[in-house]
């Protein structure tokens, strides 16, 4: 490309972090081109640029790869963790590349985890903008009125933050337990234990089931697989070299 693109776009490309991440270690200084360090994000590069990111050349990015892995509850979604708890990261298998995830799922919650060498690609996947449904099975406690279900599809707020259009249904009820059936769009901190909380309910169990076309399937916990090139470009339409499927765990 003639103009080249954004730095920090290109270290995300790499799968070394994601834009966000690189845009604060530019402002650290542990980024330099050419010899310089830089300490702004505001400069385009190209191939012919020498990047060096934390006293490593910045590696050519490989084309993006997408993995689908069962979240057990109990680990945290990053790379590291100030309190020392175990991490997604820590749990996959040895031989896979650095990995980082389209969005999160918190400590308790489980199900499909969406990981990719390709910070860009991550971005994409998690805006709004895309228009991808994420679908969970969530346990509450006491089993609401289908008022209240319903009143949800309008949005709402909750101390202050706006939740988008949630479709929530009862799958089936289990004593003074319910099972829900529950679809967003925006997947924000923790929406939909929040927006339950504000009717009342507990959330006892979440399990995310779809993220956008891409399903958790018959995964078992810790399972990781791969997603195929072909079905990659045909879903994210995004370029990626067709290989074989490789089933992980852990």
């Amino acid at each position: 490309m003639a103009d080249g693109e954004r730095i920090a776009k290109r270290m995300a490309r790499a799968g070394l972090c994601s834009r966000r991440e690189a845009e604060s270690w530019i402002a650290e200084g542990r980024v330099s081109v050419n010899g310089h360090v830089i300490s702004s994000p505001a400069l385009n590069v190209t191939e012919a640029d020498a990047i060096v990111v934390n006293g490593k050349p910045l590696r050519t990015p490989e084309p993006p790869r997408l993995w689908r892995y069962h979240k057990p509850p109990g680990l945290v979604t990053t790379h590291k963790d100030p309190e020392g708890r175990p991490t997604v990261f820590d749990n996959l298998p040895p031989n896979l590349p650095r990995l980082i995830s389209v969005g999160r799922l918190d400590l308790t919650s489980e199900g499909l985890l969406l990981l990719t060498n390709d910070g860009d690609l991550a971005r994409k996947m998690e805006l709004p903008s895309t228009g991808w449904t994420r679908r969970y099975r969530v346990r509450v406690h006491p089993i609401p009125t289908p008022e209240a279900l319903t009143s949800l599809e309008r949005g709402v707020t909750v101390d202050g933050v706006s939740y988008g259009p949630i479709k929530a249904s009862i799958e089936r009820s289990q004593g003074a337990n319910a099972w829900l059936i529950v679809s967003i769009k925006e997947g924000k901190n923790r929406e939909i234990r929040k927006v339950m909380a504000s009717l009342g309910m507990e959330t006892t169990r979440l399990i995310r089931t779809a993220y956008g076309p891409f399903q958790l399937g018959q995964l078992e916990r810790g399972e990781v697989e791969e997603v195929s090139g072909k079905v990659l470009r045909e879903q994210a339409g995004l370029p990626g070299k067709e290989g074989k499927v490789a089933h992980h765990r852990r």
